[in-house]
Formats: structure tokens, sequence, C-alpha cells
């Protein structure tokens, strides 16, 4: 599924949050692509430290930074709203300054949260965004304090991401499968579930246009997710049923529910479906369908054990 540039521009890119699940994964995207990746996480760098983050870039030179770093514990944030502010907004914040000081493009991953759901046609990025929890709404301050300090930024958001590294639905689904005879799945929650390799692969072609002549790009907000939407129920069925080619489970049901069955601290969005026609049309890039990039992460899962956390 990776990348295969023509003519790679090359340059340092400058993954933050390059130890995470979707850091890793763009890590070797950029390697293959024939960048020059550096990965930076919390043992080089404090993106709520502006010193620490001018230290960081003065020290390793980039051509280009992308932010993959967040805080993301959803429902930890409604009582860690401080901290998931600290990270979300304040970290973004500094990393925009220093960029514009040092006149390093900046791209910001982002999130579908920072709308409500209420809408039933494919969000597009100028719709009014409308957070409905503290993860969402701190993304949402992250997002303009980019675009308040920068003019050379791409803010990408994102939705359902899932990967073999980290912990994510897929790998819960997984190991729930295999511990329990029914497991309880929301049925009322729609969105398009997003492979990290898949939006790592997107970046990648976003790193190319830029360093290759940044006057050509088309500077602000964009989609990307996999192709096609479903439910979460829907989804975990998918996994369940792709799972089953490389093990037993104890699983012998999926159960639908409804998301005022399955409370939680944070309110979900119930629509999450975002249009991706913006990046298609800006920067070529090709939306895998969600269907197809699911049999290929857990194929990778199960041939890189080593690689579970």
């Amino acid at each position: 599924m990776g990348v295969k540039h023509v003519d790679s521009p090359g340059g340092r890119v400058a993954v933050i949050g390059g130890r995470g699940m979707l850091g890793k994964d763009l890590l070797v995207s950029l390697g293959r692509a024939g960048f020059e990746p550096i990965c930076l996480d919390l043992a080089e760098v404090d993106i709520t430290d502006v010193k620490s983050v001018d230290s960081c870039l003065a020290e390793t030179v980039p051509d280009l930074a992308v932010n993959c770093a967040a805080y993301t514990a959803v429902d930890r944030a409604e009582s860690e709203r401080d901290l998931a502010f600290k990270v979300n907004a304040g970290g973004p914040a500094n990393l925009a300054d220093v960029c514009s000081a040092r006149r390093i493009p900046l791209v910001h991953i982002s999130t579908d949260y920072v709308f409500d759901g209420s809408s039933r046609r494919p969000y597009v990025e100028d719709d009014p965004p409308a957070p409905l929890g503290v993860y969402g709404a701190s993304k949402w301050e992250g997002e303009q304090a980019v675009r308040q300090r920068l003019v050379e930024y791409l803010i990408v958001r994102t939705a359902w991401l899932y990967g073999v590294h980290g912990n994510n639905f897929v790998k819960t689904i997984l190991k729930l499968a295999s511990d329990r005879e029914e497991i309880k799945v929301v049925a009322d929650q729609y969105g398009c579930p997003t492979w990290t390799v898949s939006l790592a692969d997107a970046l990648t072609v976003v790193a190319r246009e830029i360093l290759r002549g940044k006057a050509r790009v088309l500077w602000g907000t964009y989609h990307f997710c996999g192709g096609g939407q479903t439910s979460w129920h829907e989804f975990a069925k998918a996994i369940v049923a792709e799972g089953r080619h490389y093990r037993a489970f104890r699983l012998k049901s999926v159960k639908a529910i409804s998301t005022a069955e399955y409370p939680t601290p944070a309110p979900r969005p119930s629509w999450s479906v975002m249009d991706c026609g913006r990046i298609r049309k800006a920067f070529s890039i090709a939306q895998p369908e969600w269907l197809t990039a699911l049999p290929a992460m857990i194929a990778e899962l199960h041939s890189n054990h080593d690689t579970e956390e």
C-alpha cells in the first residue's frame, strides 16, 4: 500500500508525534518516497513549551513539519480540560509560532470532532464547527491557532483512525472477539474508517507537492478519510469477519445497540462522514475504500506481531 513517487524532491520532514499510531506509518511512507524523515516525540520535543519547540527545530532544521501529536483521550478530556487544551491548542500555537519565525511550512492533523454530527450530508471543510466535547473544542482551537499564525499551513482533518500501532477500535474488537461470546457495538453513529497507512501516504503526497514548489500549493484546510461510510456496528462486523481468516474467535454475536445504551463521558458526533473532494482535486490524492484498506491492515497486523502495543 506504500506510495511510490517519481521525481521526489527529497527534503527533511519533521514528524512531531513520530512514535504514535500515525507517526510511525508516516515515517515509513516518507522514507520510502525518498524524503529524510525526522522522528520527533516527547523524548525530543515538548510542544507545550515554545522554547523546546524552537530549540528542536533549530537543531533539526526541517524543510517541512507535520504535527501528528495530540491529546486523544476523548472521554478523559472531559475531566482533564486544561491538559487537553494545553496539548491540542497550545501545542499547535507554539509550533505555528516557531514555524512562522523559521519559515517552515506546517501540516497539522485535526479531527471530525470539530463538528457536532448533526449534518446528514458529508461535511465539507467550510462547514461551521460545533464541537460537542472538550476534545473537539481543543482541536478546533488548535486549528484556529495555526490559521492565525501561519500562511504556509495545511490542516488535514481525518476520522475513525486505526492502524497496526497503538490502541484503536480494530485492535480492540479483535481482542474482544477472542475473549467474549458477545460484544455490543453502537449502530447509530456513522463515519469513514481511515487506515493510518492511507493517511500517511496522502500526507507524503502533500509533502512532495509542498517541497516541489510552495508557490503552487493551495494552503488551507482539507479532509482525508477512508472512502465509503459505515456504522461502528457494521465496522465491527467487518473486522471480525476479516479477523476470522487468521484465528478462531470465541465470539458468536455482534449485537447492535444505540448511543443511548452506551453512555460515555464525552458525547460523540452521530455523523462523521467527510467530503474529501478538495484534497483529491488539489493534490490528485486517491482515497482508498475502507473495505479495501481493512483487510490490508489486519494482514499487516498478523504478519508483524512485534508491532502490536
